[in-house]
């Protein structure tokens, strides 16, 4: 593999939007040939990273170097590796003005005055530093603590004004969920008092118990549902594992409350196997974080 770090300048100033779009374009293409890579824009100048197969990624920065949007086109580096810098994105993106530039650590005064793809060029002690500081945020911005599946800042303003529609509607959702969970606790109250107010008093059958164990679940399942809404609108978890936490409870539900002596030996098999696989599911996924 190789990894090819070269820098352009635009023709023009790109909004947001536009450059959503090559972003999109770019992640479509790279995935397809397995290049991975870091593009960063700052007043019209690229900085790109790419790594994958060596003929992979000199045919694409061939079809790069032919596209007409930019011009002054400098290759920085082409390094033969063994790994990826950025094996996780398709194409990560970071939209950065000199002042952000200047901050990042181990740069110091190298990008002091304006960033051209020429001053990237001849200076690459730049890179190092820089392609650190890339690969960082990243995996910050992709680790649980700073995860958020509706984030409010988003390079596309219609993008965010869709996520905080989707916000408010699920706070309503949570808002009634709750008044589920509460008619859920009066309803476990009322199966109680109505199984021990009838002779033999304060006696439970099997049956009896199986059916107040279920009310009790109900209530349980639905508060899981509840931290599954609201999960939407935090940033400190990944929803992978309480969805699965979730459907390992509503399954066990259904365990705890079978008639076995009128179910099908398939249907329980089956059920068994949901709860194995849904087990190890949530095993590897505690394991992984």
């Amino acid at each position: 593999m190789i990894r090819k770090t070269y820098a352009s300048t635009a023709l023009k100033d790109w909004t947001p939007e536009e450059l959503l779009e090559l972003l999109k374009v770019s992640r479509t293409n790279n995935s397809a040939k397995d290049i991975t890579g870091m593009l960063v824009y700052s007043d019209r100048t690229f900085f790109q990273v790419l790594e994958g197969e060596e003929k992979a990624v000199n045919e694409l920065f061939k079809t790069i170097e032919k596209d007409n949007r930019h011009k002054d086109i400098s290759v920085i580096e082409t390094k033969k590796i063994t790994e990826r810098e950025f094996p996780y994105w398709s194409m990560g993106f970071e939209n950065m003005d000199t002042s952000a530039l200047s901050e990042v650590e181990g740069l110091g005064d190298l990008v002091e005055g304006e960033l051209t793809a020429t001053s990237l060029a001849s200076n690459k002690n730049i890179i190092g530093p820089l392609m650190r500081h890339l690969r960082a945020k990243l995996i910050k911005a992709a680790s649980p603590g700073t995860h958020e599946e509706l984030p409010m800042e988003h390079e596309d303003p219609f993008i965010r004004l869709l996520h905080l529609g989707i916000r408010s509607g699920v706070k309503v959702l949570a808002f009634l969920m709750v008044i589920v969970i509460m008619l859920g606790i009066l309803d476990v109250v009322f199966v109680m008092y109505e199984k021990m107010s009838e002779p033999p008093y304060f006696h439970l059958s099997i049956n009896e118990i199986l059916e107040t164990f279920g009310a009790f679940l109900a209530v349980l399942i639905a508060i899981e549902i509840f931290l599954n809404i609201t999960l939407y609108i935090r940033s400190d978890v990944i929803p992978v594992k309480l969805v699965v936490a979730t459907a390992l409870m509503a399954i066990s539900r259904k365990v705890i409350v079978f008639d076995y002596h009128h179910l099908d030996p398939a249907y329980v098999s089956s059920s068994a196997l949901v709860v194995f696989a849904l087990g190890i599911t949530y095993w590897l996924l505690d394991k992984k974080h």
